[in-house]
This record gives C-alpha cells, sequence and structure tokens, in this order.
C-alpha cells in the first residue's frame, strides 16, 4: 500500500511540473519581446540619426561606417568594402544549421520634400522619404536581439545592409560579388514600411507588386504633339483593364481598409493600365512616345505591344507609325510560396492571427530591387504598417511630409527576430 501511494504521488508531481513548466518556444519569445523593448529608445535615437544625415545612392559612405560599427559591438564578424558600400553583419548560433539573410536598404532620395519633424534632413535637397532609415534601425535591432540569444539559434544570419536601392543596382552588385557566392544562402528576407496602418504586417505568395514596363512608340516627323497626346488617350482606354469604378492607379485607395490590399476584393488585382502621363522625345526626324504602364498578370505581357500596334492600325496615324517596344523591365518582388506560408503561420502561432494579414492585390508603380536576391534564394518581403491617422502620421513613400510611427520599429523588430529563430531551428 505504501508502494502505491509513493508510486502515485510521484506521478503526480511529474505531471505538476509539466502543466506548470512554460515551454521553450513561448520562453524565447517573451525574452525577445523583452528585449526589444529595452533596445526601442536606443533604436529610434539611430533611426534619427540616419534620418538627420540621409546619403543618395553610391555615396552611403557615413551610414555603412555607422552600421559597420554598430554590428561589431555586437560581436558579430562583419564584412565591408563590396558593392560599393555594402556590409554584411554575420551572427552564429550556438548549433549548426541554416543560413538565412535579412536584407535592409540603406540611400535615401534626392528631393526637398516638407519634413515637418525635428530631425529632419541637415543635407539639402536629400532626404529619407522612402523610409530606409527605418529599415536600417530594424535591421540593427533583429540583429541585437537575436545577438542576446544566438545560443537559441542554429546556423548562421547574415545581415545584409544594401547601398543603391533606389537606382536598382545594389542588390545585384551584391548578388554579383564573390563574397556573396561564398555565403549559400538558404533563405532570405527584408521589408519595406509603408502606408497601412502601424504596425500591421501583410504579405503575399507570388507577386507582390505590379509589373513595370516602360514603352516606347515611334512615328516619323509628321506625327505632331497634338497627334501623340490624341493617339495616347485612345490606347490607354483601349488596353485598360481593371474593376468597374475602380482605378488601381489612385495609390492611396491601396491602403483602405474596405477596397485595399487587405480585402479579397480589392481593386488592385488584375489589371492593366498606362499612366496618365507620357514623354515625347524628337531625335533623326522620329518622335518618340515614352510612358510606363503596369500589369498584374505575367502571362498578360507578350499582349501588350501587339494590343497596341493594333490600335495604332486602327487608327489614322497608322501611316506615321514606325514601330513599339518596351525599353525598360524590371523584374518584379517575387515571394517564394513555401516559406511566405510558413512566415505567415510562424508569425501567427507566436502572436497571433493578426499579426500577418494576406495581402490580395499588387501595387502599381513600386518595385525593389530586393528581385535579385529572390532570383538565386528563395525569399520574402514583407510590407509594414507605419501610418498612424490619429497622430496625423501618413507614410506614403515619396511624398511630402513622408513621416513613420515609429512604434513600427518595435514591432517590425520583435516580429521579425522571432521569425528568424524559428527558421533557423527548423528542418
Amino acid at each position: 500500500m505504501k508502494l502505491k501511494n509513493h508510486l502515485l504521488l510521484s506521478i503526480l508531481s511529474f505531471s505538476i511540473l509539466i502543466c506548470c513548466k512554460p515551454s521553450e518556444e513561448k520562453t524565447i519569445h517573451q525574452k525577445i519581446e523583452q528585449n526589444t523593448n529595452e533596445i526601442f529608445d536606443s533604436l529610434v535615437e539611430i533611426r534619427r540619426n540616419f534620418h538627420e544625415h540621409p546619403e543618395l545612392a553610391g555615396n552611403e559612405k557615413r551610414t555603412s561606417k555607422i552600421i559597420a560599427e554598430y554590428l561589431s559591438n555586437l560581436g558579430l564578424e562583419v564584412k565591408t568594402g563590396f558593392a560599393g558600400y555594402g556590409v554584411i553583419g554575420i551572427l552564429k548560433g550556438g548549433k549548426e544549421g541554416k543560413n538565412i539573410g535579412w536584407r535592409a536598404d540603406m540611400d535615401a532620395l534626392p528631393n526637398d520634400f516638407p519634413d515637418e519633424v525635428k530631425y529632419k534632413s541637415k543635407i539639402n535637397g536629400i532626404q529619407h522619404g522612402c523610409g530606409h532609415d527605418v529599415h536600417m534601425s530594424i535591421g540593427l535591432g533583429i540583429a541585437e536581439v537575436l545577438a542576446k540569444n544566438k545560443e537559441s539559434i542554429k546556423g548562421t544570419i547574415y545581415f545584409i545592409f544594401q547601398p543603391e536601392e533606389e537606382t536598382f543596382v545594389g542588390a545585384k552588385n551584391i548578388v554579383d560579388s564573390s563574397l556573396f557566392s561564398k555565403i549559400h544562402l538558404d533563405e532570405i528576407y527584408s521589408l519595406h514600411v509603408t502606408a497601412l496602418p502601424v504596425g500591421q504586417i501583410i504579405v503575399k505568395p507570388n507577386e507582390l507588386y505590379a509589373y513595370q514596363k516602360r514603352i516606347q512608340i515611334t512615328f516619323n516627323e509628321k506625327f505632331s504633339k497634338d497627334d501623340a497626346k490624341t493617339l495616347y488617350n485612345k490606347i490607354r482606354n483601349e488596353i485598360l483593364r481593371k474593376k468597374d469604378g475602380a482605378n488601381p492607379w489612385e495609390i492611396p485607395k491601396a491602403f483602405d481598409s474596405i477596397i485595399g490590399l487587405t480585402n479579397p476584393n480589392t481593386i488592385f488585382k488584375d489589371y492593366l493600365f498606362l499612366e496618365e502621363n507620357f514623354v515625347i522625345e524628337e531625335d533623326n526626324n522620329q518622335l518618340h512616345l515614352k510612358a510606363y504602364l503596369y500589369e498584374t498578370n505575367k502571362s498578360n505581357l507578350p499582349k501588350i505591344l501587339p494590343k497596341i500596334e493594333q490600335v495604332i492600325n486602327n487608327s489614322k496615324f497608322k501611316d506615321k507609325f514606325i514601330a513599339t517596344s518596351f525599353i525598360q523591365e524590371n523584374p518584379t518582388v517575387l515571394n517564394d510560396e513555401r516559406l511566405t506560408e510558413n512566415a505567415m503561420n510562424i508569425l501567427k502561432d507566436i502572436y497571433g492571427n493578426e499579426t500577418v494579414l494576406m495581402d490580395y492585390g499588387q501595387i502599381p508603380y513600386f518595385n525593389d530591387d530586393f528581385f535579385y536576391f529572390q532570383q538565386k534564394v528563395p525569399g520574402v518581403y514583407f510590407l509594414l504598417g507605419g501610418s498612424n491617422i490619429e497622430k496625423g502620421i501618413i507614410a506614403m513613400n515619396h511624398s511630402p511630409n513622408f513621416r513613420v510611427d515609429e512604434e513600427c520599429i518595435k514591432i517590425a523588430v520583435k516580429s521579425f527576430s522571432s521569425l528568424i529563430l524559428e527558421r533557423t531551428n527548423s528542418e
């Protein structure tokens, strides 16, 4: 009887221990959140420092020096002197495992838009009007949080700080470098702050942005500028494809809660349009009409030029027409389907179902040279909300008074530190 009672007591005690002990997964992510809160003020400070001292693409000397020193002080191995002012911080985990990359872009924009903040740019004609200062502070924050928890990491994390994103050469220069060829990444992640509500994270598999192409239509010298305007409007109306009553070129509506990207019936899917404005250039007795078009469906791209030619040949201007072609066509950000699904599941499991939302559309006008990384490595690119209407903050990139609610830095550092840690520990 005594033996039986002792056995029952032992089983009961063991059960209590199992039930009351918090899981290791929950503990590490609570620690990540705590670490993020502890460094948040310093991340805001460094973000504002970047904002006050912006540098254009190809000139990120001061920025890269600050980043390299910060990463080095965290104990990371740091690589510089490649792809212009590129910087890579290497964090080796406590065990062997995957190689995972995080990309943050560094360059600013050439403009003098109004910027009503106390820490506005001190450099005339240059501003961080796209949010790359926020991206850098988030990248440094993730590096610091994960450095504090490196014993829980399997594998190696590469924090890639990329110059020259705005000119679309920085990512290509990095992936073409000898240093990148030695890294052998298994997967890579990045984000862009934009005009969504503060802290909201959205993502979608496959194309995140619309395909952007620049067309050129060439005519002989008998084609006047008035003729060009008349014909362009005709072409624009004939090839247009959109939902009834919807204008996908009205970009602020992309962030609307009803018709925007997070609604399955968003107006920002299945469209084709030419932008309203076009350029006329003359040379060698020819007139060139140039404009950008936006298409969401890759399979439709080969049909566009024949359609334009058909419109011209059915017009009174067909005898003045010479040729049409694409003169600029970048790839678009293309998220890996499997990784996107995995990332969404991880973030929802840790921080709740509202942490990350599905993006059902594709944004026109914008793009990112992150696609050059994705051509080499499976990757996922997220959109992060930086707007706060109640505070009068609208994070509309490349616009006057572009501002960001800095609380988004905290949310991004916490969320993506947890994501990267979980991905390093996945099979």
